[in-house]
């Protein structure tokens, strides 16, 4: 599987605080772009968002808007799941790379993090999708995966992927092993499930005795 640091990207060269804000907004016509980091005398500061900047005086220099700018980074060494959070969390597509001594050395886009996702097992390999829920209070994310392992089943990748205030809901990828024992046994401990399986016997155990029910009382 390809590194994530293959795709810190040298396209552009950062904006200099110095540069006027008329500068900056022809940048970001260019380049369409929600951020990109700015650098003050070499040294990384932040990045300046694409709204802001259509906000600004175009006389002034982004350094007199240094309050504005937004302060978010992944280092050389951070991992490919918190980067994707940190496009998540800071509402951008745009993530700079700074190295262990603060020095900037690019800059990731979500486009090249998505194809990166998308080369990992949970994605390329094929499996099936089983989408659980529980009681917030009552899940283990090791029961889950005790679950699917204890039918033979092997799993490809595992996350929550919904909450409510008393609720959590577990999606979980396998590539191996019977998906309807697996169903059926997380409905023996419990898990409600979401998602629909044409595997799953008991849905249709279900349906063919509603239908015999009806028929009877159609007599």
């Amino acid at each position: 599987m390809t590194d994530i640091t293959d795709f810190i990207n040298r396209d552009f060269k950062p904006i200099d605080s110095t540069d006027t804000i008329a500068e900056i907004q022809d940048f970001f016509a260019e380049v369409n772009f929600s951020h990109f980091p700015v650098l003050d005398e070499g040294v990384y500061i932040g990045s300046v968002s694409a709204e802001d900047a259509e906000t600004f005086d175009v006389d002034k220099t982004l350094a007199q808007y240094r309050y504005a700018v937004e302060v978010f980074f992944a280092r050389v060494t951070t991992n490919w799941f918190d980067v994707l959070e940190l496009f998540a969390r800071n509402h951008t597509d745009i993530v700079p790379v700074l190295d262990a001594e603060n020095k900037y050395t690019g800059y990731y886009e979500i486009s090249d993090i998505i194809k990166f996702f998308n080369d990992t097992p949970f994605l390329k390999d094929p499996g099936g999708i089983i989408i659980v829920e529980k009681a917030i209070l009552d899940y283990s994310m090791g029961q889950v995966v005790q679950i699917v392992e204890g039918n033979n089943g092997k799993v490809l990748g595992v996350f929550v992927s919904g909450t409510t205030n008393d609720t959590i809901q577990i999606t979980v990828k396998i590539a191996m092993g019977s998906i309807n024992e697996i169903i059926q046994t997380f409905r023996r401990y419990d898990y409600e499930i979401v998602s629909e399986h044409n595997e799953d016997n008991y849905l249709a155990n279900l349906k063919e005795r509603s239908d015999y029910l009806d028929k009877y009382l159609n007599i």
